[in-house]
Order: structure tokens, then C-alpha cells, then sequence
């Protein structure tokens, strides 16, 4: 994304080019004092992403980790004899207007008309929406109000043939076609074109499922897998995964297990499927092999007639009438098998962005972004409504606060969210449990509750590409019942009333707990003069890999390979992260000359975690650690595994190559960190 800023409030219309890095490397140039952004722009569910930003209060917190992940408690005010100007606002107060700002009846009604029809991107539904949204943040008198219209080419059904499925015989004669039903259900971004093969259940579609099919002896070349939705991974993720394992297809569906089938009981139909986009991407990971979704009722014909070995424990579903067989031989006669026809096209469509600011005072280069979808294929409740309803509320709730005296918001980075992550929960209470926190909730998951609650981002996520494209932090909340997502994303069943049903009454109390969790992070992140955040959390990820490396040593040395170099990159990266936090806590940090210094430092690290040495174009995911290629750390790991499970396959000039990549990158930031740019000295 690409923001330029209108020379008036008459232009109205400013370019986005779709080029993530250029917003990260070029601030604002029109807009001189830019607090935050409010955007409704193509993101999943509701993301938030904090763009290139410092210090906004006069506030009083010194450098924040993990070991000081909290709020500041109370109003935060000095002592009666201190100097500081009248005019600013403490942490205690900030906290208590945004609650006393924040409004359930607005978010819920704003949930309501956005999912009165479905408003599909580009469609007049949805231009009608914009417009709607767009004089919203109008009425709220914001510093500046803009749109931004360009077009983009998506995919979408074909108008002319439609996705198929059929059951062919030996000389691929078709015997049967089997309806999918919506027309509308698809894959955007799968692979276009015919697959015909044996049908092999696949269960989620996880890279153990895949080994488990092999180790099994189960044929799948060529084959169709038939895998459920799911199993804490994307659609893209399960058919990248299948396509690797030398499937032709896939079909994914939605197994009473995990998605209730009941719709008296809040569940989708047994004739409904779930729909999900691929990240557009090629060298994202995008899968090259037909994919479509399908029934409930569809996956119960194809797996009831499925031979083979038995499924292994734990791989059983709830379909009805199922023998649960893996394949891939079909018992209905011999040599049949299944032919799929995924016919999408690409088509040019017209996409309206809109964008709202508040101006600052502080650090006017600098700026927060926060930002949610508008469109969807069903009503979209969940899938756009509560997103852009809880932006909306925050948009008027700080429109609100700086017109009762906090004329003093500006907005910063959050590079590594974690911790504050933690200290805001602590703050905000449960929307379902009265009298509890998030935080005091989650604790009785157990003593790794962190780890079930923060999570890295899907591939398919809104926010993914700002991280592993931008080098840019970014988030994406929701809240999930009995452990179970959301069932009806994607659907023409996410509706406002399925949504308020299922959450018993609480959508506008989910919904302000949302909204109050990111308008305290925000206001955390204006607040402080030290960014709040904790950069040596990449220390411990990259100590895990040394440890990791140090069980190869043996098969590493037989072959000539060192990993001495990443070891010494890790100590780099270590010392300079402990040495920038020594020194902002032994230095004034009221100078705001050194706090800039200090924010810039650490507001880069993420960025520098990008590699250098990879092609944009080639390669756009470039975060070693989040990112998807060659040069990240999980292909590196599992390049390694290899001198354990197949030493046969380890190339070394390859992982000569990754380990270099690594090794720079971190080297890199490490050297980001302690402020020398230019210290690449290392070879190979």
C-alpha cells in the first residue's frame, strides 16, 4: 500500500498502488501532523497494523518488555510540585474516556446494516456501502476524509462454465455428475483446469496427515484428496501441502466434527460449503492444483464409497453412513474415479478504499494504521460488519477525546506486539465472564496459555502481507467459542442474527471488548516516549534454531559445514538488544531528540528481519521468520531435518546458500539494532 495525501480536502482521490514496501519506506509528505488512519480495505476479520510511528505524549513509562508489560494503573499524575505542562493527558485518564466513549448499541447496529445483503467487491452493493461509510466518518468531522479507487484484477466464477464434479469410468466416461450446489462457492486464486484420479481422504490436510498417507503406502498420485476444513490451517496452506505429496486435486469440506450441520442448532446446512481465498501470490506458496469446496453432503457420497486401509485413529469424522476408508479406490466399480473442473476467471474490478485521520500535535511524520474489511461474498456479519463496526466506534471515540481536551494524540510502531499484547489483556474485561480480565481468563488455561492465544498469522490473513512483505508488525484479534472458530465465515449463513444467536446476546460486548483492547494498545503505543517493546524476543527464536543446529553438528562437520557464523550473528543480535536497553534506561528519555534515536532503532528491527538478498518480485514474502521461500528459517529447519530422515536429499550447496541468507539478515538486523547499518563483514 502506498499512501500519498491529497494537497486539499477536494482531492479526494490519492493513489494506492498495491506496493506495501514503498508505505514503509516513504512516510506522509502532504499531511504534516497524522495521528492515525482509519481504513476499510481487504483484511481479514478485523486486523490492525501500526504503521512507522514514534512518540506521541509526554508520558512517563520508560522501555517496556516482558518484564514490564502492564499499563501504567490510575491517573498516572505527577506529584503536586511537578512541572509538567497542565494540558496533558495520563494514561488513567486516557483509559477511563475511551470506556466512557465506547458504545455497544453502536457496534451492534452498525453489524446489523452492514450485513443486511451480501455487498461482493465491486459490486454496486458494495460501492453503495462505501458511500454509506464514507459519509460516517464525514459526520464525524475528521481532520481529513478521503477515498481511493483503483482497479484490481480478481478472481471469480466463471459466468460461462461452471466448477464440476463427476464420476468417470476407466476410460474416463462421465457416469455421474454430482451438483455442487452455490455457484458461488469456490477457491479464488486455486488452480484452474481438470483433475481425474482415485479419491484419497486426507483428513486436514496438515504436512503429519500427508506423511502419515505415505508412510501408510497409500497411492496418491494424481488422486483427488478430499480434506476438512480446519485443523488451525488456511485452505491455501492444506492444497499447497497436498500438491506437494503429488495430489491432482482438492476438495474441502466442512465435517460435522468441527462445523455443526444442524442450522436449528446454529450450524450450516449439509448442502453448504465454506469458501476461502488463496493469497494471490505465486511464490507466496500458491497452489498450482484445482481446489474447490464442497458439501458436507458431497464429501458423505465420495468417503462412503472409499476402499483401502483403515483411517488412522483420530482421523474419524462425524459424516453419516461413513466407513472411514482412506483409498483411493472407489467401491462403486472398478476403475472409477473422480473428475473436478475448476473454471475461475480473472476479472478487472473497480475496489473504493476509504481513509479518515485525526491529526497530532508530536512526531508529525508519524503515523498508526488501523484497518478492516468492507467486502463479502454473504452478508458477511463476522466477516466484514463487527470489523468496520468496531473501526467505526473508534473512529468516533477518538474524534470524541480529542474534542473533550486530548489534543495531544499521536501515534507510533508497535514492531514486536507481544508483550504489550499481554499487558493490555490485563486491562480489558472478558466479555463473557463479568469481573474477569482477558488476562485473568486465559491464565486458567494453563501455564502456556500465551502460546494458544498468540498465534502467528495465517497466510491468507489480511495483516500476513504487511509483516512478511512491509517488515511492518501487525495483528489480527477474534474471539473463538469452545475453542471452535467461527463456523459460517464465508457462507451465506453469516448473518447478524446467526451471529448475535450464537453469541448468546453478547455481540455488542464482544465488540466493545475488541475495540477497547485496540484503542488501549493504541493509546499505549501514543502514550509512551520509549516504544513499549521487547527486542530481544528474536534472541530466544534465534537461540531455539542454534540449539536446533547443534543436534546436526555431527552430520554438519562430516560435510565440511559450520554454523559458526549464525552463532556468532545470534550473540550480535543478543548484545545489541541488551546494550539499546541499558542504555535507554540510564539516559533521559524526556530528550526528545534521543527518544527518536532510540524509537528509530527499534522500529527498524522488524524491517531488517526482511532479506536483502531476495528478489521482491521473485520473492515478496521476505521476512525470514514469517515470510514463505528459500531463504526463510522454516524452510531452512525442514531442509535440515533431511540429514535425519533422508540424507540422500540434503544438498549442500542449497543449505550452504539458506544458511547464508539467515546469517546476513540477522547479522543485519543485529547490527540495525546497535546502529551500524553497514557492517556486513561475513563470508562464506
Amino acid at each position: 500500500m502506498k499512501l500519498d495525501h491529497p494537497e486539499s480536502e477536494e482531492n479526494l482521490n490519492v493513489g494506492l498502488s498495491g506496493d506495501i514496501a514503498t508505505l514503509v519506506q516513504h512516510p506522509p509528505r502532504s499531511i504534516g501532523k497524522a495521528v492515525f488512519y482509519l481504513t476499510l480495505i481487504s483484511l481479514l476479520i478485523f486486523a490492525t497494523a501500526f504503521l512507522l510511528g514514534y512518540v506521541a505524549f509526554r508520558g512517563s513509562c520508560h522501555f517496556c518488555s516482558d518484564t514490564d508489560p502492564e499499563l501504567v494503573q490510575g491517573d498516572d499524575r505527577p506529584a503536586p510540585d511537578d512541572s509538567s505542562p497542565v494540558d496533558i493527558m495520563y494514561p488513567g485518564e486516557l483509559r477511563d474516556m475511551l470506556r466512557k466513549y465506547l458504545k455497544e448499541e453502536n457496534i451492534e447496529s452498525t453489524v446489523r446494516h452492514m450485513s443486511k445483503s451480501t455487498h461482493p467487491p465491486g459490486s454496486s452493493e458494495g460501492n453503495a456501502l462505501a458511500s454509506d461509510i464514507l459519509q460516517k466518518f464525514r459526520q464525524l468531522h475528521m481532520d481529513h476524509t478521503w477515498t481511493d479507487s483503483h482497479y484490481a484484477t480478481l478472481q471469480f466464477p466463471s459466468r460461462t462454465q461452471r466448477n464440476s464434479l463427476w464420476i468417470v469410468d476407466a476410460n474416463e466416461e462421465v457416469l455421474e455428475e454430482i451438483p455442487l450446489g452455490n455457484p458461488l462457492d469456490y477457491c479464488a486464486y486455486s488452480g484452474t483446469g481438470t483433475a481425474t484420479g482415485g479419491v484419497v481422504y486426507a483428513n486436514y490436510g496438515r504436512r503429519q496427515d500427508f506423511d502419515l498417507l505415505r508412510s501408510l503406502g497409500v497411492s496418491v498420485g494424481g488422486a483427488v484428496a478430499v480434506i476438512r476444513v480446519g485443523g488451525g490451517m488456511s485452505f491455501a496452506e492444506k492444497v499447497w501441502h497436498a500438491q506437494h505429496a503429488g495430489f491432482g486435486g482438492a476438495l474441502i469440506y466442512p465435517d460435522p466434527a468441527d462445523v455443526p450441520q444442524d442450522p436449528r442448532r446454529l450450524g450450516l446446512h449439509s448442502n453448504a460449503a465454506i469458501s476461502e481465498h488463496f493469497p494471490p501470490t505465486q511464490s507466496s506458496g500458491l497452489p498450482l492444483i484445482p481446489a474447490q469446496p464442497i458439501s458436507a453432503n458431497i464429501a458423505s457420497k465420495l468417503l462412503s464409497q472409499l476402499t483401502g486401509p483403515e483411517c488412522p485413529r483420530g482421523w474419524q469424522g462425524r459424516l453419516p453412513y461413513v466407513r472411514c476408508a482412506l483409498g483411493p479406490e472407489l467401491s462403486s466399480g472398478e476403475g472409477r474415479r473422480v473428475r473436478m473442473g475448476v473454471y475461475n476467471t480473472m476479472m478487472p474490478v473497480l475496489l473504493n478504499n476509504i481513509f479518515a485521520s485525526i491529526e497530532g500535535k508530536i512526531e508529525p511524520d508519524q503515523y498508526i494504521i488501523m484497518g478492516a474489511q468492507r467486502d463479502s461474498w454473504g452478508p458477511g456479519a463476522a466477516k466484514a460488519g463487527v470489523g468496520t463496526a468496531i473501526l467505526l466506534e473508534l473512529a468516533r471515540t477518538f474524534n470524541r477525546m480529542v474534542e473533550n481536551g486530548d489534543d495531544n494524540l499521536s501515534a507510533y510502531t508497535s514492531p514486536l506486539l507481544a508483550a504489550l499484547i499481554e499487558g493490555v489483556i490485563k486491562q480489558v474485561e472478558h466479555p463473557k465472564h463479568s469481573g474477569q480480565t482477558i488476562f485473568s481468563y486465559t491464565e486458567k488455561l494453563g501455564s502456556n496459555w500465551k502460546s494458544q492465544i498468540v498465534k502467528p498469522l495465517y497466510l491468507n490473513s489480511g495483516a500476513y502481507s504487511f509483516t512478511a512483505f512491509g517488515g511492518v508488525p501487525a495483528m489480527e484479534l477474534r474471539f473463538t467459542k469452545d475453542s471452535r472458530s467461527y463456523p459460517f465465515v464465508n457462507t451465506q449463513f453469516d448473518t447478524a442474527d446467526r451471529l448475535q444467536e450464537m453469541l448468546q446476546g453478547r455481540l455488542g460486548a464482544l465488540g466493545r471488548s475488541v475495540g477497547e483492547l485496540v484503542g488501549l494498545m493504541v493509546l499505549r503505543l501514543a502514550h509512551d516516549q520509549i516504544l513499549p517493546l521487547d527486542v530481544t524476543c528474536y534472541s530466544e527464536t534465534a537461540l531455539h534454531f542454534s540449539s536446533h543446529l547443534n543436534k546436526y553438528s555431527s552430520e554438519l562437520q562430516a560435510r565440511g559445514l559450520s554454523p559458526q557464523w549464525v552463532f556468532s550473528a545470534r550473540g550480535d543480535y543478543n548484545r545489541a538488544a541488551e546494550t539499546l536497553r541499558e542504555a535507554i534506561m540510564n539516559s533521559n528519555i524526556q530528550d526528545e531528540g534521543m527518544t527518536r534515536l532510540y524509537n528509530a532503532r527499534i522500529m527498524r528491527v522488524e524491517y531488517y528481519f526482511l532479506s536483502q538478498y531476495v528478489s521482491t518480485v521473485e520473492t515478496p514474502f521476505r521476512h525470514v521468520l514469517h515470510g514463505r521461500g528459500e531463504h526463510t528459517l522454516s524452510a531452512l529447519t525442514e531442509h535440515l531435518s533431511l540429514l535425519h530422515s533422508n540424507p540422500r536429499l540434503f544438498d549442500e550447496a542449497r543449505f550452504r546458500r539458506q544458511l547464508a541468507l539467515l546469517t546476513w539478515t540477522l547479522q543485519g538486523a543485529a547490527n540495525a539494532l546497535s546502529g551500524d547499518v553497514w557492517n556486513i563483514d561475513n563470508t562464506f
